[in-house]
């Protein structure tokens, strides 16, 4: 399977400018979930820039 990092930077939300896994997906997924987190395209750009990408703002954010 091809990568489609530009165009998944096109629709990536992430405001950690230096982070490796900018539209790489799969990677970026992988790393948050081993953190026991979720990637910043799980959530509204206003959550996101808290850079608090727990399972319980999630939560929070959506209940």
């Amino acid at each position: 399977m091809e990568c489609k990092k530009s165009a998944n930077l096109n629709r990536c939300n992430c405001s950690y400018d230096p982070c490796s896994r900018k539209g790489m997906c799969c990677d970026c997924l992988h790393y948050h979930l081993k953190n026991k987190q979720l990637p910043a395209c799980c959530f509204p750009d206003d959550v996101e820039t808290t850079w608090d990408r727990s399972f319980q703002t999630f939560i929070e954010t959506y209940s």
